[in-house]
């Protein structure tokens, strides 16, 4: 199927090709709904943990950051695209949690998991989204840490407005947090899951980074992947490794788990992909 040209930029983007897919019809405004091209649907909840979509942009060559002090984030990589961004806040705008790990916290020392910081014009739309859903006005931030250690000033983690979740292995119990901030002690990843889905999680965003999406993987605990492909180049050295997609993780052959393209879309040279889980080859 041929891809149009991507018309001129307008507040909200427009994307190019329809968003199809299977699951749970989601309520989206009108003005979102033309943005994208399609009414998002989602994977419903399984019995023991919630519908798992993760989001990331990724270069030509698989680096997900340029992981310096000074470019440590996606948007480096994505170049701070416009269309990314407002991509970034619709899925937040229709998520119960934002899950991002301590790394991708400390690599964002400004960032709101909330769907109209990284995408300030929709914040009306993303509001009236969360609305129709019954939804809270922000959906909650949860953070999976060993330690606990990490800023307690930082914006994402202090903001009244936003609920967060600091879900940490340590037994010591993270200190100095504002009130918005719940501690939760848990034993990995599928415990993490299992409790958000006795709290009610239905639908759960993972950031990243990395190394917590391919702990998730490894569970096989991701339902759709939305990835971002950026037209740049990063190349790496010994001396700077840089992180791919899954860090931490290495598949075989026989259990590397495969996806099915659900979706494609382009503006100018960023393509904009959706996958949904097939399990390993063969299954």
């Amino acid at each position: 199927m041929a891809v149009a040209e991507a018309p001129r930029a307008a507040a909200l983007p427009r994307l190019d090709v329809t968003w199809a897919a299977a699951g749970a019809l989601a309520p989206v405004t009108d003005s979102l709904t033309d943005a994208y091209g399609g009414t998002p649907r989602f994977p419903e909840p399984r019995s023991d943990r919630p519908a798992v979509i993760a989001n990331f942009v990724s270069t030509l060559d698989g680096v997900v950051s340029y992981a310096t002090p000074e470019a440590a984030g996606g948007g480096e990589v994505s170049g701070f695209f416009g269309p990314d961004r407002f991509v970034m806040g619709l899925l937040r705008a229709h998520a119960d949690a934002v899950l991002v790990g301590a790394g991708t916290v400390r690599a964002a020392p400004s960032e709101r998991w909330t769907p109209a910081d990284v995408y300030p014009h929709g914040a009306d739309a993303f509001a009236t989204i969360r609305r129709a859903r019954s939804l809270p006005p922000q959906p909650t931030t949860v953070v999976m840490t060993a330690s606990g250690g990490l800023d307690p000033m930082h914006p994402g983690l202090c903001s009244p407005d936003t609920p967060v979740l600091l879900a940490h292995t340590s037994t010591n119990e993270p200190m100095g947090f504002a009130a918005n901030v719940e501690n939760l002690r848990v034993t990995g990843a599928t415990d993490l899951l299992r409790t958000l889905c006795a709290r009610g999680v239905r639908l759960l965003l993972c950031e990243g980074g990395p190394h917590l999406l391919a702990q998730l993987l490894r569970l096989g605990a991701v339902d759709e992947l939305f990835l971002t492909v950026a037209p740049q180049i990063a190349g790496r050295t010994a001396e700077q490794p840089r992180l791919a997609l899954a860090e931490g993780e290495a598949f075989n052959v026989a259990d590397a788990p495969w996806w099915r393209l659900q979706s494609l879309h382009r503006v100018g040279s960023h393509l904009f992909l959706r996958y949904a889980h097939e399990g390993p080859k063969g299954e």
